[in-house]
């Protein structure tokens, strides 16, 4: 008799479907699986085993063999496990087998026949609601999958047995509720911040456009503070967003108790990390920090540290907001829509520039430390701006500044102008200034007569790339949004231009 239960692969955020095959029919005694498992899939005939003991089942005295097709997919984790288990207890007639017929199933088991949580019940619950089918997942898992709609049909047992008297009509398995993380109250103020007036400046325009920020100070002049202050002024999710941000979210296994929160994500990766670890990568194709920051802020401290064949990766994902990964057998790709936020010091000994200081390298000091930043990445970010030493006085004047909430405000008043104007332009996907194409941002960032004259100037002077310019005006169209213009006027043009002849002068020096 052969038996059939339906899992998932994972391919990136995409759930691929696998029909997991279990035949029980004369022969030696023994359980083999077929159909490319890696070592996870191949292990889970001692798990099933163990578990089906645990549950007070023996395996049948004949062989039994579990074929997952499409036979050339591979097949990696151990959420096979579950639907393995449930295929055979189909076969040896423990549940009935057209029980398991309107249901997608993964899980993994533990000897004692428990449920355990696996990665990806978001992704799998919405591949299953797309097929018109119910979901079978662990408990922990539940409340994650949830979120896939209303509608579907999700049994989230804690065991094997559970299961089985579910089908069985002896005990009923209520539908998890979808979890829900609080958000956004623990956010770190700006009001904390004292001074740094131009880097506070600077922070809102990235919020309010989605620009990418690099903050050059020295040591202790708040650029980190700075950084990790910048979602607390961010809009929150959108439920298209969030779900996006979910499923990378569960494929990487980091949904705690399965709970989504609308709260943009803010990774922070050591400047020890990999290639793989940042663009995504390794053995399975795991989602990399960019991706994991889908729709959120990649802060990257100690910009310079980092290698830079490493920082050169990103150079790709930050043009096309997505990470190819691609390997001999597969070839996978994640969405990496972020924004990114930098910060670094000057030169090595961090104090470059600084009054009463200085380097015995000169400098020389200054022009090799930022020489490990290449020029194509530098023209991928908006927005330099200086972060000199915090004063005596600014720290002792009394007072606080501006709270997170108030300049939240305008952040939240100057995206809603883009979105709306994007709608009305037909840009689908576009929500931010940052996010527009080249084509359109002509359009609705013609600059005043004036403006037109500086930006001619400023080109020919600082001899700006074809990027470089389109930004300038993307970063003058996020200005006139805060001040209420409808037209880009020479003054934004001229701020927009200021951010940008730093990391000009330093794309030369490099």
């Amino acid at each position: 008799m052969v038996s059939r239960v339906r899992t998932v692969a994972f391919q990136g955020i995409q759930a691929v479907a696998v029909d997991v095959q279990v035949m029980v029919a004369p022969g030696k005694v023994g359980m083999s699986i077929v159909g490319l498992p890696d070592k996870a899939v191949a292990e889970s005939r001692e798990r099933v085993q163990a578990a089906l003991h645990a549950s007070g089942l023996s395996m049948p005295a004949k062989r039994v063999t579990v074929n997952l097709a499409p036979a050339d997919l591979p097949k990696e984790g151990s959420h096979y496990d579950l639907p393995i288990a449930l295929g055979l207890m189909a076969a040896m007639g423990v549940i009935p087998a057209e029980c398991l017929s309107t249901y997608v199933v993964l899980g993994e088991l533990s000897l004692d026949g428990t449920i355990a949580g696996v990665s990806g019940a978001l992704p799998a619950a919405m591949a299953a609601n797309g097929d018109e089918k119910g979901l079978i997942c662990p408990h922990e898992c539940g409340p994650e999958a949830a979120w896939a709609g209303s509608k579907i049909d999700i049994l989230a047992p804690r065991s094997l047995i559970a299961l089985a008297n579910h089908f069985r009509g002896t005990q009923l398995l209520s539908r998890p509720e979808p979890g829900v993380r609080a958000s956004g109250a623990d956010l770190p103020d700006l009001a904390d911040i004292k001074g740094q007036e131009s880097a506070r400046r600077a922070l809102e325009l990235a919020a309010a456009g989605g620009h990418n920020l690099l903050m050059v100070g020295p040591p202790g002049s708040g650029k980190s503070m700075l950084a990790q202050r910048l979602p607390s002024i961010l809009p929150p999710l959108s439920p298209r967003e969030l779900l996006e941000v979910s499923m990378i979210a569960s494929v990487a296994g980091e949904l705690p108790g399965g709970q989504l929160t609308d709260r943009r994500p803010f990774r922070a990766p050591h400047h020890s990390a990999s290639m793989a670890a940042l663009v995504g990568g390794g053995l399975r194709a795991r989602p990399g920090e960019i991706s994991l920051a889908h729709h959120g802020v990649l802060f990257l401290d100690e910009f310079p540290e980092f290698s830079p064949q490493t920082l050169d990766a990103l150079r790709q994902p930050l043009e096309t907001g997505s990470c190819m990964i691609a390997r001999a057998n597969h070839r996978v790709s994640y969405p990496a829509n972020i924004q990114l936020v930098a910060a670094m010091n000057p030169c090595r000994c961090g104090m470059a520039g600084e009054p009463g200081f200085r380097c015995a390298r000169g400098e020389r000091c200054r022009t090799e430390y930022q020489a490990r930043i290449s020029g194509p990445l530098l023209d991928r970010i908006d927005l330099r701006v200086e972060v000199p030493a915090v004063s005596a006085a600014d720290l002792i004047r009394p007072g606080k500044s501006e709270t997170s909430a108030s300049v939240a405000m305008r952040v939240a008043q100057a995206r809603s102008i883009q979105r709306q104007r994007f709608e009305n332009a037909g840009a689908a996907g576009v929500l931010t200034n940052a996010q527009c194409p080249p084509s359109l941002i002509e359009e609705v960032a013609v600059p005043d007569p004036a403006g037109v004259a500086l930006l001619q100037s400023a080109s020919e002077k600082l001899g700006f790339s074809g990027r470089a310019y389109h930004r300038i005006l993307k970063v003058a169209r996020t200005l006139a949004d805060l001040d209420g213009s409808a037209t880009v006027l020479r003054i934004h043009l001229a701020e927009a231009i200021s951010y940008r002849m730093d990391s000009q002068h330093m794309a030369r020096a490099a």
